[in-house]
């Protein structure tokens, strides 16, 4: 038998919004005012199942080839709602991400190029939708949602 110690990282933490969109986890990123918990909001309100993984901050883990996000254990089930303050909402405690939406992307296009619509984290790529600042998120995400990841759909070139 060996006696080596096991060494584990804890989970990265990033300031951002994590949602479950019926199975596809969503990871909203952006700068402070971005409008990310306003936009979980808006998908809270608009897609069906959709719940809460966390607001402002998640942590992010590689497990097998999956990016697991969570909320920090202090933030589990509370939302930011500008003008109101924090509320509780009933959440996921764990979700896999699939695709990072982008707030206030500078590389945002109307037609984006593939490269910048694939995005690893922790190793792990992930379908990226960059959104321009000022922009309006939610009928683009909404799409992607509804009509899948345009990698995916686009003829070989």
């Amino acid at each position: 038998m060996f006696n080596m110690p096991i060494t584990m990282q804890p989970p990265a933490t990033i300031h951002a919004t994590g949602l479950l969109v019926g199975h596809r986890g969503i990871l909203v990123r952006g700068p402070s005012g971005s409008g990310k918990s306003q936009l979980a909001l808006a998908l809270l309100q608009s897609a069906g199942f959709t719940r809460l993984v966390g607001d402002d901050r998640i942590q992010l883990e590689a497990v097998h080839g999956r990016l697991l996000m969570r909320a920090v254990p202090v933030l589990q089930g509370l939302i930011e709602i500008r003008g109101l303050g924090l509320r509780s909402l009933p959440f996921e405690p764990v979700a896999v991400a699939h695709l990072v939406v982008d707030l206030a992307a500078e590389d945002a296009e109307r037609l984006p190029e593939p490269k910048s619509t694939c995005l690893p984290i922790e190793g792990i790529p992930l379908a990226r939708l960059p959104v321009a600042p000022g922009q309006d998120a939610l009928p683009a995400l909404l799409g992607f949602l509804r009509y899948g990841d345009p990698r995916r759909s686009l003829p070989a070139a």
